[in-house]
C-alpha cells in the first residue's frame, strides 16, 4: 500500500477515472453512480489518500474545522458537550462539524474516515463501535481525544473519562441506606463501556450489602426512552416488583420518570445517572448523579487544542470526578413505599 503523498490525480489513475470524478466523490456531489464511487473509496484507501482540505480553507479564507463524533445529539449529554465544544472551539477560530451514530459501528467508521479526508485540525470523539484501530494510520497527523469511553484497542489518543464505577456504586448504597433492597436498574448495552462501568458499581454495591441482585430487576439493552418505559412497566407488573430504580443514563430517565408519574408512582425512589431538563422542577425533583457535560467538553477541547498547538496528548486517563445530587426522588424510604 503507498504511504506517501499521493494526490488527487493518482486516485484517479487507480480509479480508472477522470481527477474531476473523483473530486466530485470527495465533495459528495451528484451525479456519480454507486459503483464508480465505491471504486474510487478503494483507490483512496489504497492510496492511504487524504485531501488537503485544510490547505484550501486557507486560501478561500475558511477557519480552520475539528470534527466531533458524538453517539447521540438528542442525548442532553451530548447535546450539551456539543454546545460547549462549539463556543470554545469558535474562540479558536475553529468551526466544528459535529454528527451522531447512534449504536452504529459502520457509521462511525465512515463518518471519522470522511472527516479525516476533509483535513480536519483534530477530532473529538464518543467510540461506539468495539475497534477504532482504523484511527492507527492518522497517528501522529491528526490528534484525537476520546470522550466518556475509551478507545478499543487503548492508546489511540487521549482519553477523558468519569469515574462511572464508583459513581453508580455510591448512587446504589445511597438508595440502600433508605432501606431499599429491591433495587432496580434500566440501562443501555451493556457492551458499552459507561453501562458496563455503571452495572458493575450497582452490583458491587449490592454484593457489599450482601442483599444480592435478583437478576429479573436488571434491565438492560435499552436504547430509548420509549424502551425505558417499556422495561418499567415490566417491572412494576412483575410479581415483586421494585420499590427502587437506578436508570444508567438520561436517555432512560426520560422514559421512567414520566412513566412513574403517570402511573402514580413517584413513591418509588429513583436516581438519574445523568442530569436533564426539568429534572430540578418536578416533584419529587430527581436525585441525580451529576455527569457535567460542560466539564468533560471543556476538557476534552482543551486537550485536543493542546495537541493541535504542538504538545503531546496527555497518556494517563483524564478521570473526572462524579457527584451525586441529592434533590428528593432517592432520598423516599422504604417505609413511603405503597405495596401496591
Amino acid at each position: 500500500m503507498r504511504t506517501g503523498n499521493a494526490t488527487l490525480y493518482d486516485v484517479a489513475a487507480a480509479a480508472g477515472v477522470s481527477p474531476k470524478t473523483v473530486s466530485r466523490v470527495i465533495n459528495g456531489a451528484a451525479g456519480v453512480s454507486e459503483a464508480t464511487r465505491e471504486q474510487v473509496q478503494a483507490a483512496i484507501d489504497e492510496l492511504n489518500y487524504r485531501p488537503n482540505f485544510h490547505a484550501r480553507s486557507l486560501r478561500v479564507g475558511r477557519d480552520e474545522a475539528i470534527g466531533v463524533v458524538l453517539e447521540s445529539l438528542s442525548d442532553p449529554f451530548f447535546a450539551t458537550m456539543a454546545s460547549v465544544i462549539e463556543e470554545h472551539a469558535l474562540q479558536r477560530g475553529h468551526v466544528v462539524l459535529a454528527s451522531s451514530v447512534g449504536g452504529d459501528p459502520e457509521r462511525e467508521h465512515k463518518l471519522v474516515q470522511s472527516l479525516l479526508q476533509r483535513q480536519v485540525s483534530g477530532l473529538i470523539m464518543v467510540p461506539v463501535s468495539g475497534d477504532q484501530s482504523y484511527l492507527r494510520a492518522a497517528a501522529g497527523q491528526t490528534p484525537v481525544v476520546f470522550v466518556d469511553r475509551p478507545s478499543r484497542p487503548d492508546g489511540l489518543g487521549a482519553t477523558v473519562l468519569g469515574n462511572d464505577f464508583g459513581a453508580a456504586q455510591a448512587a446504589t448504597k445511597h438508595l440502600l441506606h433508605s432501606g431499599h433492597t429491591e433495587i432496580a436498574l434500566i440501562g443501555d448495552r451493556p457492551d458499552v463501556y459507561t453501562t458496563a462501568e455503571r452495572v458493575r458499581g450497582y452490583r458491587s454495591a449490592m454484593a457489599e450489602s450482601r442483599v444480592g441482585v435478583r437478576e429479573d430487576l436488571v434491565k438492560t439493552g435499552i436504547s430509548s426512552a420509549a424502551e425505558a418505559r417499556s422495561a418499567l412497566d415490566e417491572l412494576l407488573r412483575s410479581e415483586h416488583p421494585p420499590t427502587a430504580v437506578l436508570s444508567s443514563n438520561a436517555r432512560c430517565s426520560l422514559g421512567v420518570v414520566p412513566a412513574l408519574h403517570a402511573r402514580g408512582r413517584t413513591d418509588i425512589a429513583f436516581v438519574s445517572f445523568g442530569d436533564f431538563p426539568m429534572a430540578d422542577s418536578l416533584y419529587p425533583a430527581v436525585t441525580v448523579v451529576d455527569q457535567d457535560p460542560a466539564a468533560v467538553a471543556r476538557t476534552a477541547t482543551e486537550e485536543l487544542f493542546k495537541q493541535i498547538d504542538g504538545s503531546a496528548a496527555t497518556e494517563a486517563p483524564l478521570s473526572l470526578p462524579l457527584r451525586l445530587v441529592p434533590r428528593g426522588s432517592g432520598e423516599i424510604p422504604l417505609a413511603a413505599v405503597s405495596r401496591m
